[in-house]
């Protein structure tokens, strides 16, 4: 997937949950990526993050943070 839609669409996650307090929100967006998106597409959001994280908004960046550390700590 293009690395322009991929950012989008963890921004509209975003976008839903920011109303939730904000650890619930990173919480929240970064379920839904874990849950919801093909391995592949989590490993190119962390591929992303790892190289400069634009175009991500702060609270889509906070939760592919998040996944990356979990991912990390169940390998």
């Amino acid at each position: 997937m293009e690395s322009t839609r991929l950012i989008h669409k963890a921004n509209q996650i975003s976008d839903y949950f920011k109303a939730y307090p904000e650890d619930e929100a990173i919480a929240a967006v970064a379920n839904h990526i874990w849950q919801f998106w093909d391995p592949r597409m989590r490993a190119q959001l962390a591929d992303h993050i790892e190289t400069s994280g634009d175009g991500l908004n702060p609270l889509s960046l906070a939760a592919a943070r998040l996944l990356s550390e979990k991912t990390k700590s169940s390998s």
